[in-house]
């Protein structure tokens, strides 16, 4: 049986795909910030999960669920919304791994931001357990997405350039998989202006 929090605070899930615009938009509504994707788990776990297919057969497939440590994003979410503030983890994708930690703090605001590919995953939960305040995915055009992925990956250095190239062109096929799952998990398909102009007003009659 699920039970409900006492909730001072409520989440805003954005979903989508990696490169359409998910931290653009968290920036753009000036709310706090708890990065899913600092939850994967370090490059060194053994349970891991592996492409078995294909040019990439044998590399960690960083886009499968069972590469993130699902239960500490929702325990820190929890805490955030009953709290306003957590500790999380820091990742560093060029390094596979977690490089320390840094605290989240709500500062007294009613509504923050979770985003990552893995959002849809604790949109459930969150729903269930009186947590959610709205979820979207955000999409756009799979070639738009594809670029700004691909420029985004290549100046941080997140991986060799060649990889990242494979990966984007993966990534961008599987583009309509990644949507229709958001959208079965719960999430609202939007682009991010649109969901800015909602959450904006949603943020105004919550002050």
């Amino acid at each position: 049986m699920r039970w409900k929090h006492v909730s001072a605070a409520q989440v805003v899930v954005l979903a989508g795909p990696s490169g359409a615009g998910k931290s653009r938009l968290a920036e753009r509504l000036g709310l706090p910030v708890l990065r899913l994707d600092d939850f994967y788990k370090d490059g060194d776990d053994p349970s891991l999960p592996r492409i078995t297919v294909g040019a990439n057969a044998g590399l960690v497939d960083w886009d499968d669920p069972a590469s993130w440590h699902e239960q500490d994003a929702l325990a820190a979410l929890r805490e955030l919304c009953t709290t306003g503030r957590c500790d999380v983890p820091v990742y560093e994708i060029s390094q596979n791994g977690r490089v320390g930690s840094r605290p989240v703090d709500l500062a007294g605001s009613q509504l923050f931001v979770a985003e990552g590919i893995f959002a849809p995953e604790v949109v459930a939960t969150c729903r269930d357990e009186g947590l959610l305040a709205a979820a979207y995915c955000i999409t756009q055009h799979p070639l738009v997405t594809f670029w700004r992925r691909l420029t985004r990956d290549l100046r941080e250095h997140r991986k060799p350039p060649l990889m990242l190239v494979r990966r984007g062109v993966a990534l961008m096929r599987d583009q309509q998989r990644v949507v229709a799952h958001a959208l079965r998990q719960g999430c609202r398909r939007a682009t991010g202006d649109q969901a800015y102009a909602e959450l904006t007003a949603s943020v105004r009659q919550s002050q």
